[in-house]
């Protein structure tokens, strides 16, 4: 008999079927037992009223691996509405000891720190695993938009020959005798491939060495990339933005409306066109809200973006708002200022319910444009040969933006750490599980 899903069964109501998966609770009366089996998809409940059967289930441990048999029946207040009657037990794997996590509460009550020791086990949760399934749909609907627009997906080096940023915050490898670095972006060989195809973007881990211990930041986290030729200004860019926000909302729609509902979550709805402001506008509406002295400084704090995400809500009914023309000086080299304002910068943010989400905007394209802001910077031409060679020989004008995975998916659960929606977290602490 082929196995089926939790998930499908209900399609079976009325037949003998098999189920596979773990003992996720057990609970034991006078005369039944009730044993809930977990698999990927879902609850089921197996009801057991042999009562030798019973003490042989009994002595099971949660998160016993087992193959169930039975009858499918209609039951109303069982979960999903199906039960097994009847059943027959097979122990596949049986474990050394009991979990360290009760992952028979609806929600877990550990702390996070046990959670994350524990990792491995605590995934299994169906509301830990529910997070997980958003990331992944996320990646799913992000590369639908970005293929439905023309855009090459592509892979590109992790162990580079220089900071991508030209700053500090870089984790040195030692590279057959020679100093490599873990790349913080692939920023600069995506621009190089805009040369090839145009459009194009990918989906990767970067690295991080930031001194951050905020519930924001990590070590390590994946960046959804992209890069698009011929453009007018980051206006185009912020254009592709909302189609890729867009198609990861609509991912996680399609493909996880049962994470979402066990979760309690509100999807965000993404307009035609998501609210801008100018970064100096910004600051002077935060300063006038708050009376905190806010304008001249050369980014936004973080309750800055909170503000921001609550202005946004409240005057334009949007979870998104763009803060666009940062100060030349707290963006990359190879930013393209604002040819009005050459103190400004043709790049934006993207906040998403009050958080940064998203950095981008239009790039240097000429050759000598980025010779002068190299020796402007103080920053050596030599290690970037390579990435400088594509410019020598003609690049459109273009733009791209970088969007942070975890950070997106903490802000859609509304949990209070990214490290509770990030896969085995990195951070300066954390290098296991």
């Amino acid at each position: 008999m082929e196995r089926i899903f939790v998930k499908d069964l209900r399609d079976h109501v009325g037949e003998h079927v098999r189920l596979a998966g773990w003992i996720h609770h057990q609970r034991q009366l006078s005369r039944l037992a009730f044993v809930v089996l977990r698999d990927a998809t879902g609850l089921a409940q197996v009801v057991v009223e042999d009562e030798g059967l019973r003490a042989q289930v009994a002595e099971l441990l949660p998160e016993t691996v087992i193959e169930v048999e039975g009858q499918a029946i209609d039951v109303s207040d069982a979960p999903g509405g199906v039960e097994l009657r009847a059943p027959a037990f097979s122990v596949l794997a049986a474990p050394a000891a009991a979990p360290p996590i009760e992952l028979r509460r609806r929600q877990l009550k550990e702390q996070l720190p046990t959670l994350l020791d524990h990792a491995p086990i605590a995934f299994r949760h169906p509301r830990e695993r529910a997070k997980l399934e958003l990331a992944a749909t996320s990646i799913a609907g992000f590369r639908s938009a970005l293929d439905r627009l023309g855009f090459t997906e592509i892979q590109t080096p992790k162990i580079v020959a220089a900071a991508t940023e030209g700053g500090a915050s870089v984790f040195e490898v030692d590279y057959f005798g020679r100093s490599a670095y873990l790349a913080q972006s692939p920023q600069l060989y995506k621009q190089i491939m805009v040369g090839v195809f145009e459009r194009v973007y990918e989906t990767g881990p970067v690295f991080r060495s930031e001194p951050h211990e905020t519930s924001r930041h990590l070590a390590e986290f994946v960046s959804l990339d992209a890069e698009i030729g011929f453009i007018a200004d980051h206006h185009d860019v912020m254009a592709v933005v909302r189609e890729a926000v867009a198609g990861m909302v609509e991912g996680v729609r399609a493909q996880a409306a049962a994470a979402v509902e066990l979760l309690e979550l509100e999807l965000p709805s993404v307009a035609e066109e998501i609210p801008a402001v100018d970064f100096t506008e910004a600051q002077e509406m935060i300063e006038r809200a708050t009376g905190e002295p806010v304008v001249g400084e050369l980014d936004l704090a973080p309750a800055h973006e909170r503000w921001l995400g609550e202005w946004a809500q409240r005057e334009h009914g949007s979870d998104f708002v763009f803060v666009i023309g940062f100060p030349m000086e707290k963006r990359p080299f190879y930013t393209h200022p604002d040819t009005a304002r050459p103190r400004f910068s043709n790049s934006f943010d993207l906040i998403f319910r009050g958080l940064e989400l998203s950095t981008g905007g239009q790039r240097l394209h000429r050759y000598d444009d980025y010779l002068a802001a190299l020796s402007a910077r103080g920053i050596s031409r030599d290690p970037f040969e390579g990435y400088l060679q594509v410019f020598r020989f003609g690049m459109p004008p273009h733009g791209g933006f970088a969007m942070a995975l975890e950070r997106w998916v903490a802000q859609l659960a509304g949990v209070a750490n990214i490290r509770e929606a990030t896969l085995f977290p990195r951070d300066r602490q954390r290098l296991t599980p």
